[in-house]
């Protein structure tokens, strides 16, 4: 299948689906987290996305492609950090940010492939 935009791949669907969970689920958050926590989270687990949509944009050039790619990694990484506190604080059940995080394990394990084969994304 030959990808057309950004938005054929799997792990970007998956990104924006994780984003808009997280979304969601930060609405219940205390309003002293308002500027920090739920920020902090919602912007990283969006720029998960934003960075795998300029990667795809970048895949002629395999070192932009890279990068952009681990700079998806690096916010995966990020929002599972804030996923981590969320859970100490006791904002979710500790069940939904195992799964949650498990989904970003899946996700940071596509990222890794398309990082060691770029050749595979290039036109």
């Amino acid at each position: 299948m030959r990808l057309k935009s950004h938005k054929d791949l799997i792990v970007f669907k998956s990104a924006i689906k994780l984003a808009i969970r997280i979304h969601q689920l930060s609405k219940n958050f205390p309003n002293e987290e308002k500027y920090s926590l739920t920020d902090q989270i919602r912007r990283s687990s969006r720029s998960v996305a934003a960075n795998i949509a300029e990667a795809f944009r970048k895949r002629r050039y395999p070192k932009s492609f890279i990068s952009k790619l681990s700079d998806s990694e690096g916010e995966a990484a990020e929002t599972q950090v804030w996923l981590y506190f969320i859970e100490t604080f006791e904002y979710l059940d500790s069940s939904v940010t195992e799964d949650i995080d498990a989904q970003y394990e899946h996700l940071l394990a596509q990222l890794v492939t398309m990082i060691q084969s770029p050749e595979k994304w290039s036109m």
